[in-house]
């Protein structure tokens, strides 16, 4: 099993969003990083942990806890000519962007991203590194049970 942190801009999806949506699963889709792309396509399994980050708000933090709910599987937008999303380069037959689907576990009091950098014991969260901006990054295990620790 891993861990990873996965972000979320509030104003497209947001944790409370995912706690409406059916299933409160979400295809977490758009990712157009390379090396998010393939933590989703080759690591990521049924099961691993999440979670789950509100970025580009006014108070950045981890919101809530989910897991990864399917394998990665084509992104749909890549093909639609005209979304933000489309890549004139991919094909159904050689697809270039992934995305998984992504289960709510809970939802958790905000720990900001403030709070993390305060916290010695999270000084290697690669989230907190400097120039990290990965919408997904994995997280060691010793800080995924710190963090659930600290969300009880």
């Amino acid at each position: 099993m891993r861990y990873w942190l996965m972000k979320s801009e509030p104003s497209d999806v947001s944790i409370d969003d995912l706690a409406g949506f059916e299933n409160q699963t979400v295809d977490w889709y758009g990712v157009r990083n390379y090396q998010a792309r393939n933590f989703m396509r080759d690591q990521m399994q049924v099961g691993d942990g999440v979670l789950f980050y509100h970025s580009n708000c006014d108070e950045p933090g981890i919101a809530g806890i989910a897991e990864v709910a399917t394998l990665a599987y084509p992104d749909r937008l890549q093909f639609i000519e005209g979304h933000k999303y489309f890549d004139p380069k991919a094909t159904p037959e050689t697809p270039r962007w992934f995305n998984v689907d992504v289960k709510l576990v809970r939802k958790t009091r905000l720990l900001s991203l403030k709070e993390m950098r305060e916290t010695p014991e999270l000084e290697n969260l690669r989230i907190l590194q400097r120039g990290n901006r990965l919408s997904i990054t994995p997280v060691d295990p010793r800080d995924w049970a710190f963090i659930l620790e600290q969300l009880k």
